[in-house]
């Protein structure tokens, strides 16, 4: 039976709810904030019912408002019904915009209390479902902290596995923004090295008068400035792993003595004359064309293929499709736990936007957008709004010949109009079926025709949800 947790100090109230609803759920009271918030954390109840007016204040709504904040930041998916009286429908709109599920006013008429509370504990269930669904889904595509069911992060994740357990170099390339760093981390993590250092530098982040000082340490007195003895990153990650992220920025002079320390393992600090023997794992990262840059002699040729015996190539997030919607999903759980909000998803237009939008800044930008509309929104659902993203140019669009005849256009729209329904719905057949307004049997046919699999869910769960 679901728990129903009554927070009011009115006897006469307290006993007409209890006589009301105690055959549809088990009662839970409690008179006060103190008493209210220890039955919240024992029972986990899935709605509460409310009075604004509690102890030590009964006449005002300061500690009602208290004990709603403490119950959403507790537990932020539990319905709270806020009950007021006639001449409080402002308090009760204010309480709805912190948070609460709805209002009613006194008198109480137990039949409407009744519908609210029903429609309140079915979207409790739903939403734990989805939680669950959600958890399983992204364990499911989850690698090293990274997430990817597209078939190049796949591959991505595969070669990982292969290389990580020997002592090759590897090149990691990709745009800005798509994950470089992970890839190398999860690299050093699934190594023998794991237990040593993983030491990141970037190449383009530091002035080429510095660069050499950071990379190799200097001695006390090699310039003005050298007051003390430096060690340097690549000393640092000595029986490590040594990451040099945008490696197509170093300067073509420290590329030769790069490629030096790669061929002997042995470096000199600026300034010194000791050769220091290194034992350090390297892995680099670039987001140009090295390819182009040896024939603009800015990278070195022969350092090219020291540190490219195994190169990984990164998806830019546009080309990776539902990976898109599965980051935003993961991002907007993380970001609710941080700043302690209860935002339950995305509106279909939200989701078509995010779909529809390049991300020239990859992954690192969606994660910005989504924590930036989970901050922002004042709702529970994040709109298009709320994501500020820069869509194509309309009239740009216009000028442009169309390169597909119609019925390849509605094709293509029937198709990812089911598959974005199948992702919300976590491929639910009945659900999905019902949101697009056709049967079930339709709704096989079309997934046949246009070959959607339920890739990243457990096997069975189209049969199970069906």
């Amino acid at each position: 039976m679901e728990k129903l947790l009554i927070i009011e100090d009115n006897k006469d109230i307290v006993t007409q709810l209890k006589w009301g609803l105690s055959k549809d759920y088990r009662i839970l009271t409690a008179v006060d904030r103190k008493t209210a918030m220890s039955l919240l954390r024992k029972e986990k109840p899935g709605a509460v019912t409310l009075d604004l007016g509690l102890p030590p204040n009964p006449d005002g709504t300061e500690e009602g408002f208290a004990c709603l904040q403490d119950i959403l930041r507790e537990a932020p998916n539990v319905k709270v019904i806020v009950i007021t009286g006639n001449n409080e429908r402002e308090s009760a709109l204010k309480a709805v915009n912190m948070g609460a599920y709805d209002f009613y006013q006194k008198p109480i008429d137990m039949s409407d209390l009744k519908v609210i509370l029903k429609r309140a504990f079915y979207l409790n269930q739903i939403e734990q479902e989805n939680k669950k669904l959600q958890e399983v889904i992204n364990r499911d595509n989850r690698f090293e902290n990274m997430i990817g069911n597209c078939p190049g992060m796949q591959e991505v994740f595969e070669t990982i596995k292969k290389v990580a357990a020997s002592e090759v170099t590897v090149l990691i390339m990709g745009e800005s923004g798509t994950g470089k760093e992970l890839v190398a981390k999860a690299i050093h993590k699934r190594s023998m090295r794991r237990d040593e250092p993983f030491i990141p530098i970037n190449c383009g982040g530091i002035p080429d008068t510095l660069i050499e000082s950071e990379l190799f340490g200097y001695e006390k007195g090699a310039f003005t400035d050298a007051k003390a003895q430096r060690i340097g990153m690549i000393e640092k990650a000595n029986r490590g792993t040594l990451f040099l992220d945008e490696i197509g920025e170093l300067p073509v002079h420290l590329q030769v003595k790069l490629l030096r320390f790669l061929q002997d393992k042995k470096i000199q600090r600026v300034g010194g004359r000791e050769e220091i023997e290194i034992d350090a794992r390297i892995i680099a990262a670039t987001n140009t064309d090295l390819q182009k840059a040896i024939k603009e002699n800015k990278f070195r040729e022969d350092l090219y293929y020291r540190i490219s015996v195994i190169s990984i190539e990164l998806p830019p997030l546009r080309e990776r499709g539902d990976d898109i919607l599965l980051l935003a999903n993961s991002f907007l759980n993380k970001f609710n736990y941080i700043h302690k909000k209860n935002i339950r998803g995305f509106i279909p237009e939200a989701i078509d936007a995010i779909g529809s939008y390049e991300w020239p800044g990859n992954v690192r930008e969606l994660e910005n957008k989504i924590q930036r509309a989970v901050v922002m929104t004042d709702d529970q659902i994040i709109k298009p709004q709320d994501l500020l993203l820069e869509m194509p140019d309309m009239d740009e669009l216009k000028q442009d010949k169309p390169s597909l005849t119609l019925k390849d256009v509605r094709e293509k729209a029937e198709f990812e109009t089911i598959q974005k329904a199948l992702i919300r719905n976590a491929w639910n057949i009945t659900k999905t079926a019902e949101e697009l307004g056709i049967s079930r049997p339709t709704l096989h046919d079309l997934i046949n025709k246009y070959r959607l699999k339920a890739e990243g869910n457990k096997k069975g769960q189209e049969s199970k949800n069906s």
